[in-house]
């Protein structure tokens, strides 16, 4: 279940869309950082006598109890997980399920250095029967013929997101509470990693150090659907049975899919989708922290961050349960939950993607990195080609050209402006709604409407006001998700190409029973202006549940206030 309050800031923002030195904030230390040594030669390590419990291996992660200090705070800034031991992830239908593979005796620090550069092609332009599509069928044949005990097969490699995601690991230094790489700053980096990694056993497989993954770019109108080569064959190993059998080619995509939504006509289903780009891209990512998601850090409960970035949420959710199918939403299966997705293998073609949106950001869009050394230093633990565990960081993963690869140069439709959202008409005026103290608490089992009052304008000059859904809260292994409406008269009427519509909230199924308190920012300076609302004193906030019931603990209310740019940092005068 779900509850929020709503609270608008009013955000002094630099006048460049993409400012690039953010105003800086004091940074939350929660623990020291504290210096270890141990024993190991060129950059290993090396554990001695392990067992199965000794060791921490969700089939990415490891580390022995005695190869670390004996001080649980050790490099303790970054969030990092607890390789320790391995304990069972949890499937949606709430049964256990052991993602933990067997236990590995060294690690070795690992930074690439690639000298050749080779190209990430789209998924759409591979013809069934090509030399590629043959290369790419035998990597993953190879892969799932692999021994169970090999963690380069596919199944283990699918437990490596298992692992990493459903709770198999606990926070270094904080054992109550439950690493994760979702709904956080981590989401981004952990995924270039695992799709990096994935890709060199392929090569490795097939003896061709020039091969690449696919990348499914459902971004644009000859990407949006499920690739032919993903669907061709039954027993080809790239087909996935759990899809869901209504959204098999030559349906288009839906990049803001609701379970029980109903179809439209493709071509309106495309200009929706380029639109919903253009929002999640240019609208709502102005900054680092838009678009990579919440900073987490050593000590931090990630169930009470403020989550998941811009594209995380949408379209990265909505294509997982697009794809996936479910008998009910209770229990979705493969691309749907999150413990299951990589077990198909268009999961990699998609995340090849989800890193494709990251390099557009950076050079079509002007965006950048972050600094902060709690990001760059954060490591994960993977396993090669060669079937040996090596630790990452994600500063070595930035430059995806030492990383050996590129993508492909096709067309971005959505960085056209004519896709841009646009108002729909309608009355001048707000239409009549209770003030939030007269709504809640309440159950959202039906669509709700309040008014909400801005706050009183700086006089600063140039600002950005964000409205936020504060203190969402939900089991996380429950489907959610509610949309979004700003200034809407009839949200039956409007689509996700009108720019009233200002996305949604939404959580794959995944991890141990656990209550998840977060919040969901929107930025609507740029909307009120093209609603011709600048100068209205009040907004018209409506919420329309598209999952279970959710319940409504708190409310809605405007405050103005400092941003701060690299932590979200909230300063109220």
């Amino acid at each position: 279940m779900a509850s929020f309050s709503a609270v608008a800031y009013y955000i002094p923002y630099s006048s460049s869309f993409f400012p690039n030195k953010p105003p800086k904030f004091n940074n939350r230390r929660r623990n020291p950082v504290v210096k270890f040594t141990c024993k190991a030669k060129n950059g290993e390590t090396s554990p001695g006598t392990l067992d199965r419990r000794d060791v921490l291996l969700g089939l990415g992660g490891l580390y022995s109890t005695t190869s670390l200090s004996a001080n649980p705070m050790a490099l303790a800034d970054p969030a990092l997980p607890d390789f320790k031991d391995c304990i069972d992830a949890t499937q949606p239908n709430k049964t256990l399920i052991n993602c933990c593979p067997p236990a590995p005796s060294r690690i070795k620090d690992y930074v690439p250095s690639a000298t050749t550069v080779n190209t990430r092609i789209s998924a759409q332009s591979v013809e069934v029967g090509s030399d590629y599509y043959n290369k790419y069928t035998e990597a993953i044949q190879k892969m799932k013929n692999l021994s169970p005990s090999d963690p380069r097969n596919f199944r283990q490699q699918a437990n490596v997101h298992c692992a990493y995601c459903d709770g198999g690991y606990t926070l270094k230094g904080s054992p109550k509470l439950l690493y994760e790489i979702h709904n956080s700053w981590l989401f981004f980096p952990w995924h270039r990693w695992y799709v990096y990694f994935f890709e060199k056993i392929c090569q490795k497989l097939i003896d061709d150090d020039t091969f690449t993954l696919p990348f499914w770019n459902w971004d644009a109108p000859q990407g949006m659907q499920i690739p032919s080569i993903y669907n061709s064959n039954v027993i080809s190993p790239l087909y996935d049975c759990f899809r869901n059998p209504d959204h098999l080619p030559p349906t288009v995509i839906n990049l803001e899919w609701s379970y029980g939504d109903v179809q439209v006509d493709p071509k309106i289903q495309i200009e929706y989708n380029l639109a919903i780009m253009y929002t999640q891209m240019i609208t709502q990512s102005k900054t680092p922290n838009d678009f990579f998601g919440k900073a987490y850090r050593a000590g931090d409960d990630i169930t009470t961050l403020d989550g998941a970035g811009t594209i995380e949420q949408t379209p990265h959710n909505h294509v997982h349960t697009w794809t996936g199918t479910a008998v009910d939403q209770s229990n979705p299966i493969d691309m749907g939950a999150l413990y299951s997705a990589a077990r198909d293998p268009i999961f990699f073609a998609h995340h090849a993607n989800v890193d494709r949106m990251w390099t557009i950001w950076l050079n079509n869009l002007g965006g950048s990195n972050f600094t902060d050394k709690d990001w760059l230093n954060a490591y994960f633990i993977f396993y090669n080609e060669e079937a040996k565990p090596v630790r990452v960081r994600v500063k070595d993963c930035l430059d995806i050209t030492k990383l050996g690869y590129q993508y492909e140069d096709v067309p971005i439709p959505w960085l056209d402006g004519s896709v841009k959202p646009k108002p729909r008409a309608k009355a001048k005026t707000l239409p009549s709604a209770p003030d939030p103290a007269q709504v809640f608490p309440t159950t959202l089992d039906k669509p709700i409407s309040v008014i909400v009052k801005r706050p009183k304008k700086s006089g600063t000059g140039s600002s950005e006001e964000i409205l936020i859904i504060e203190g969402i809260e939900y089991d996380k292994r429950n489907y959610v998700k509610f949309n979004v409406f700003i200034n809407e008269d009839n949200v039956n009427a409007s689509r996700p190409n009108n720019t009233e519509f200002l996305g949604s909230f939404s959580n794959l199924p995944h991890g141990h029973r656990m209550t998840v308190k977060t919040n969901k920012k929107f930025r609507i300076s740029q909307v009120l202006e093209e609603l011709g609302a600048r100068d209205y004193d009040k907004v018209l906030v409506t919420l329309i549940p598209k999952s279970s019931p959710v319940k409504i603990n708190d409310g809605m209310l405007c405050r103005g206030g400092l941003f701060g740019e690299e932590h979200d940092t909230l300063v109220f005068q």
